[in-house]
């Protein structure tokens, strides 16, 4: 390294990291934070950090003992990738290059530590540069884990492993595209293949790690090594060590998806390994395991390779849905906690970011011999950019919520299921024994896995577990009494999951004696003074309302009373539950809601949430979304509660842009959540939409900031979900206050029009950028209905990506169909505009139209296509044939609306233009079949 650091400028930046860790001195901690927050603006931080980290011992005159010049090292490792990641635009390239000489020093180093961190440092390197900004990094990773001179230490092997693995996971993409004539991965898997054949036992698990980063992927190189991939899988099925067979089964798992005619061959020996797997002791291999089950019996192809083991599997399963002992310490036995707040990790949603705990890397807190704890704590929340799986191996440390970790009891649950749907009364006729056993068992954790496998099996065994139910129903709704919890708990979703058997039945002292005794039972447990029980009576409450529907109606006064008490006594996690329950009885009952006796009770709850929930609080996002699904259900009897829901759902999109533009410009500012926006803008679309038109048009008008203004930034946002929810809002204020729009159409569209490039659509976001396209397809032809002759400068170019949508075959079903409807629209008042460019378009749009059914947007969408032939009507000679078909088979055309009287007077007058320009008119649709003939001169004078 030619840079060397100044000793004095070293001393002090690692004093100020060590006390950065200090949980005694929380003023030297204080000055630390500081000192290092100005130390970012120098030139030669990064420099500094890099010395630090790939050090091994202290520099002369640093004098800190081994324990703490390790605690000084981490930070700065950590210090260092973060620089990486949020600024590595700015570093200068002499920097990155000594990271670069500093990162291989870190991989071979003697502590797991400090090799964990060097290889993140490669990759947040990779992952921002790009693979070929540091072409020098695979082949040197290569070496020392493949170490074929015999002389690279053991250490750097596993360091070098990890790191590859590691960058595997971050740029999987990049590795397997084509740069420079050659793709890395093809390079790069015969030597993983390779060192999962080595001695050591970590280079192994890290090997086949990034193995199953390809496996699920169908690349040219896996169908290369495939052979000698199952070949080494085969051979390391029985390796001692549980983290290597956890990847093995791992690897099996992912390759049912791709390569499910390399296994059928081994089927019997699979399904032998993965039992025996499935019954280790250790949890997390076991758990791998049955993650087969469930992807095997969810491949369309091969699932019925598994019919004859059934038998074999099934008790397996039953066994693994039991609380183990150690499950059971952590459930906490039976307790009232109704009163008790829910803790912060209770509340973060399933995407959150996971938990920091006290256990880093492999080096506990509580025994760290230097009186070091609180330190490795601190390190832990130094690293503000943890990517998920960071610190895989170091998560549990008995604090993170039971209900929310993928346990084998969950994945064996969901195996059943997905084997009740494959093999129906096979299954039921295997567990039906187990039941009658266990069902009444006097050892709750015995009852309590009978009432989750007859849960499990009810979608797939309904019709054979039908005639058992007239016996279980009463029995499972005595169990909502049970002394235990978590039979209770347990009991309240497998009511849900029958509650459609219930729900439907016709006769009325059948539904006397079953269906109002569950819904009851459901509806009382929404108040046990468990919060469990509650959570899972919401839960099954909501179940019950999808299945019964419009059946609920006679009881909506006691349920939303229920609910109303419910809204009193919950905590924040049960209430969240809540909000879904009110929408989905909502979405269902619609109008029905808006009788005064329940909007009256319901609403106050709701306004009550509304004004006590602050804007930078979660629970927002639940309550919003509960609104939207209110608002449309109540239509214009919203409007009491209407003015200040928009006003404040507009302040809080016009915060969080603010909030946005900050983070763009300071890497210091976090993002805000972007979920602010969605639901913020997904509510405004609701109550555009419940309203009469005056009463939204007037909010719009009294919007501050201006509402467009603000819808305009929303549609350039850069996350394609506030994108989506911003273009539904377009279409709908197309539809609902165009005149309030009019103005702003000149900014507006050609932002529309960007986003229907499909050049914009990236591969790694192809899914969610297509849901925007298709919004933003909606969006525009409701447009092109009301602004009529206005779309005059912009007919070119929506013309152009509406074609080109319509013309990829890698465009899905529905946003072809939109742009179609939104090319149909066009033409109602630019026919004239679009008549030239017919041959375009015509067969396209004539065969994305036979799919969709019939509504308003098709039958304008084939008005303005037919005025469009009507001034070119030799254009569409090739698929004439087809357009008198679809004119035949239009369905609903009984003159309700205007829209369709208006419709068939179009095609009437198309006919007859065709009827004056084709001699033989009469053979002409002679070559149409008898029943599309018979309908067009049914419905048309010909």
């Amino acid at each position: 390294m030619d840079w060397q650091p100044n000793s004095e400028s070293l001393r002090t930046l690692a004093v100020c990291l060590k006390d950065s860790l200090s949980g005694f001195n929380k003023t030297a901690q204080k000055q630390a934070e500081l000192m290092l927050a100005q130390a970012k603006s120098s030139p030669d931080i990064n420099n500094y950090l890099a010395y630090i980290f790939s050090s091994a011992t202290p520099s002369p005159g640093l004098d800190l003992s081994n324990d703490d010049w390790h605690l000084v090292r981490s930070a700065a490792a950590i210090m260092l990738k973060n620089n990486v990641k949020n600024t590595q635009k700015q570093i200068p390239e002499a920097s990155l290059n000594f990271i670069k000489l500093a990162v291989p020093l870190g991989i071979q180093d003697k502590n797991p530590q400090i090799r964990n961190y060097a290889g993140n440092i490669a990759t947040e390197v990779v992952r921002r540069g790009g693979v070929w900004s540091w072409p020098e990094l695979l082949p040197e990773l290569v070496r020392l884990f493949g170490n074929e001179s015999g002389q690279v230490s053991n250490e750097a092997q596993e360091g070098a492993m990890s790191a590859m693995a590691k960058i595997c996971e971050d740029n999987f993409k990049a590795l397997e595209r084509e740069q420079r004539g050659e793709r890395p991965i093809n390079f790069l898997l015969p030597k993983f293949i390779e060192a999962a054949k080595s001695p050591l036992p970590k280079v192994r698990e890290q090997a086949l790690t990034a193995i199953n980063v390809f496996t699920p992927r169908k690349s040219q190189a896996m169908l290369n090594n495939i052979d000698a991939l199952l070949q080494q899988l085969f051979y390391l099925s029985d390796d001692s060590v549980p983290g290597v067979r956890r990847q093995v089964c791992r690897a099996f798992v992912r390759l049912v998806e791709t390569r499910p005619e390399k296994l059928v061959p081994h089927i019997d020996g699979l399904v032998s390994y993965i039992i025996t797997q499935q019954k280790s002791d250790d949890e997390d291999l076991a758990c791998e395991a049955a993650e087969f089950w469930l992807s095997v019996g969810e491949h369309e192809n091969l699932w019925q390779a598994l019919e004859p083991y059934v038998q074999k599997i099934i008790p397996v399963l039953l066994e693994c849905m039991v609380y183990s002992p150690e499950d059971i310490a952590m459930l906490g036995g039976a307790s009232d906690d109704e009163d008790e707040e829910d803790r912060e990790e209770d509340l973060k949603p399933q995407f959150a970011k996971k938990k920091l705990t006290r256990t880093v890397n492999g080096a506990e807190a509580s025994a760290d011999p230097s009186g070091n704890g609180n330190a490795f704590e601190k390190l832990a929340n130094m690293d503000e950019d943890l990517e998920e799986g960071e610190l895989a191996d170091d998560e549990d440390d008995g604090d993170e919520n039971p209900d929310e970790k993928w346990t084998l009891r969950k994945c064996s649950a969901a195996a059943l299921d997905v084997f009740a749907t494959d093999f129906g009364a096979t299954v039921f006729t295997s567990i039906l024994p187990y039941l009658q056993t266990n069902l009444k068992h006097a050892e709750w954790p015995y009852r309590e896995a009978a009432v989750l496998a007859l849960g499990a099996v009810a979608e797939g065994c309904m019709e054979v577990v039908t005639p058992h139910l007239p016996e279980l129903v009463p029995y499972l709704i005595s169990l909502l009494d049970d002394p235990e919890p978590v039979v209770r708990q347990i009991t309240c979703w497998t009511l849900g999951r029958y509650s459609s058997w219930a729900a439907n039945l016709e006769d009325p002292y059948q539904r006397d004696t079953y269906f109002l005794p569950l819904m009851e039972g459901i509806l009382k447990k929404m108040l046990d003074k468990n919060k469990k029980v509650q959570e899972a009576g919401a839960s099954a409450m909501a179940n019950l309302e999808e299945k019964a529907g419009k059946q609920l109606e006679p009881f909506c006064g006691p349920i939303i009373a229920q609910y109303v008490q419910c809204f009193a006594k919950y905590k924040d996690k049960n209430r969240w539950i809540l909000y879904d329950c009110v929408q989905t009885l909502a979405e269902h009952i619609g109008p029905v809601l808006a009788r005064p006796e329940l909007c009256n009770q319901l609403m106050p709850a709701l306004i009550n949430r509304w004004q006590t929930v602050p804007d930078q609080s979660r629970e927002l996002f639940p309550l919003l979304e509960c609104l939207s699904y209110v608002a449309m259900a109540l239509g214009d009897a919203f409007s009491p509660f209407a003015e200040p829901i928009f006003v404040r759902c507009v302040n809080i999109i016009h915060q969080n842009l603010e909030l946005s533009m900050a983070a763009n410009s300071n890497v210091n500012f976090d993002q805000p959540d972007k979920d602010f926006l969605v639901t913020s803008l997904d509510l405004l679309s609701a109550i555009t939409q419940a309203l009469d038109d005056e009463k939204a048009a007037k909010l719009v008008n009294n919007s501050q900031p201006a509402f467009f203004e603000l819808l305009s930034f929303c549609l350039e946002d850069p996350t394609d979900e506030v994108q989506q929810s911003a273009y539904a809002l377009l279409g709908d204020c197309a539809k609902y206050v165009f005149e309030q729009l009019r103005p702003f159409l000149p900014t507006i569209f050609p932002i529309l029009l960007r986003r229907l490039d499909l050049d914009n659509i990236l591969d790694e976001e192809i899914d969610n950028g297509f849901s925007v396209v298709n919004n933003a397809c909606w969006s525009a032809g409701e447009i092109a209905v009301q602004y009529k002759k206005g779309m005059a400068p912009f007919v070119p170019e929506l013309l152009q990506r509406c074609v080109e949508i319509i013309n990829n075959p890698r465009v899905p079903k529905g946003v072809n169909e939109n742009a179609a409807i939104a090319l149909g629209r066009l033409g109602l008042d630019n026919h004239d505009l679009l008549a030239p460019h017919l041959p375009q378009f015509a067969e396209e749009f004539l065969i994305s139209m036979d799919e969709v059914d019939p509504s308003e947007e098709k039958a304008t969408a084939f008005k303005g296509f037919s005025l469009t032939v009507a001034q070119n009507p030799q254009a569409i000679e090739g698929v004439l044939l087809h357009f008198f078909v679809a004119i035949a088979r239009y369905r609903d055309l009984k003159l309700r609306t205007p829209v369709k009287s208006e419709l068939h007077d179009v095609f009437q007058n198309v006919l007859n233009i065709y009827r004056q320009l084709i001699p033989q008119f009469d053979e002409f649709i002679a070559q149409m079949n008898p029943q599309d003939q018979q309908a067009l001169k049914t419905n048309y004078v010909l």
